[in-house]
């Protein structure tokens, strides 16, 4: 399967120099975790979730009407392309340990938006019954995630 017919779209987006306020209203407004967010021209610039947004007023000491997206925002990311196999979606989700990649097109413009989500409704029989991923495969992905980047850190 090719994460074209998995990912969800169209996806949400938002600039990196709008107010991070702009970005939850996003996400309250759509009912979802995060935001893909786009440079001055059009590229994929970083991802900013609910998460993202809290963290950056804790550790700031602000709320989040004082500072950007671009402030907030996760820059470091790990995009899929329109036809590449899901194993590849699954495996950067697994080694990076997130829970969604931005779906890219053969301009590099992002398209849509692949999650854990659509990765478990995928293990779901479609059809004639048969569903298309094996749930293992889902739940291995999800372990992988969900592994603590630092074992000497006791919460999870």
């Amino acid at each position: 399967m090719k994460v074209d017919q998995m990912m969800s779209k169209p996806v949400v987006t938002c600039s990196m120099n709008e107010p991070a306020t702009r970005a939850a209203q996003l996400m309250w407004d759509e009912d979802i975790g995060c935001v893909v967010v786009l440079d001055e021209g059009g590229q994929l610039a970083g991802i900013v979730t609910d998460r993202d947004l809290c963290m950056a007023s804790y550790t700031r000491g602000l709320s989040i009407a004082y500072f950007t997206v671009g402030d907030a925002m996760s820059k470091d990311i790990a995009a899929v392309h329109l036809g590449d196999r899901l194993g590849v979606a699954e495996g950067l989700m697994r080694s990076r340990k997130v829970r969604r990649l931005p779906v890219l097109d053969a301009q590099d413009k992002v398209v849509g938006l692949l999650s854990l989500n659509d990765v478990a409704r995928a293990s779901q029989p479609q059809g004639r019954g048969v569903p298309a991923i094996p749930t293992a495969e889902v739940a291995a992905t999800l372990s992988a995630i969900c592994e603590p980047r630092h074992a000497t850190n006791p919460r999870s």
